[in-house]
């Protein structure tokens, strides 16, 4: 049985890749500060933090989307076989993420488009899989949507292509760079398959009730997705937020955010974005139903996780 949000027209579904009940709330967030769990902490979910042992849950997952007429991947996760030693909870996964898309009542080949917030390791890596040692796409009849300044990034960061012109000043340096090979793992076989489409993040329609917006910081040109369908709105945020925590405690950066005050930047307009207009907002490693709402509260914003409403999959 499979799960699904509806949103107008739009059926969203929860394809999970991975989910971990033990993640240290200080390496995650670095600046964190002994008040920020002993104050928030009663206000989050048992299925999001573990009082006894004061560790978080998390997970990775891509989000399906089905229309009438297309059907979408939102992310696609971290992948198999992807070889990822510096990060090591993600490094040659062996997981059942296909069969589980497959339980959702769709197939690889059916996928009409796949979307990117960003091109980080946990976002990309089911864009391809392994064939005879080969990478090669894993959606084959899909455009694949992508910042056009997150792939420079990229291709520049895996050596192939150099972009002296990024990162751009207004950003400011960097924390760290992303990932090696991501890029040339996960992309590069899709664009040079002809079926990449790099695009400008500026909230014009890609698809049909489909828009990028510009949160950067994360990542160096990191989108999150606006849905519109039949007069009802709902988010992507991408990695705008890794845990319930940051809705309590913006200021909290995580580890993987490469440009750390946009981050909170981002983090800041899109929570007050959510919270003003009540929409759905879809995470990517939120645990639990990891979709929810932001709302406000006195000082600030707190969240409240959605239960699945389009009733189960058969």
């Amino acid at each position: 049985m499979t799960e699904a949000f509806q949103v107008g027209d739009a059926r969203i579904t929860r394809i999970q890749e991975l989910h971990w009940d033990n993640a240290d709330p200080g390496r995650l967030y670095p600046d964190i500060d002994p008040e920020a769990l002993a104050t928030f902490g009663p206000s989050l979910t048992p299925g999001s933090f573990n009082s006894t042992t004061g560790r978080l849950a998390q997970g990775t997952h891509a989000w399906l989307v089905q229309l009438p007429g297309t059907t979408i991947l939102v992310d696609t996760a971290t992948g198999n076989d992807k070889p990822l030693p510096a990060a090591p909870a993600l490094d040659h996964l062996h997981t059942p993420f296909l069969a589980r898309l497959a339980a959702a009542g769709v197939q690889p080949e059916q996928i009409d488009a796949v979307l990117h917030t960003h091109i980080h390791a946990d976002h990309v890596g089911w864009n391809t899989h392994l064939r005879d040692g080969k990478w090669v796409p894993t959606f084959p009849n899909a455009r694949h949507y992508f910042s056009e300044i997150e792939a420079r990034y990229g291709a520049s960061n895996d050596g192939i292509d150099p972009a002296p012109d990024l990162p751009p000043e207004v950003l400011g340096h960097p924390d760290h760079r992303p990932l090696r090979r991501v890029y040339q793992d996960s992309m590069l076989p899709v664009i040079e398959a002809g079926l990449g489409q790099p695009i400008t993040i500026d909230g014009q329609e890609i698809l049909a009730g489909l828009s990028f917006h510009s949160t950067p910081g994360h990542s160096i040109d990191h989108a999150s997705i606006r849905l519109r369908s039949q007069g009802q709105e709902a988010w992507f945020t991408g990695d705008v937020m890794h845990h319930p925590l940051q809705v309590y405690r913006p200021d909290l950066r995580s580890v993987y955010c490469e440009f750390i005050d946009a981050a909170e930047r981002s983090r800041r307009w899109l929570l007050e974005l959510a919270a003003e207009s009540g929409n759905l907002c879809f995470t990517p490693h939120f645990a639990e139903t990891s979709a929810g709402y932001v709302r406000r509260r006195e000082g600030g914003f707190s969240w409240e996780f959605a239960q699945p409403n389009a009733g189960e999959i058969k």
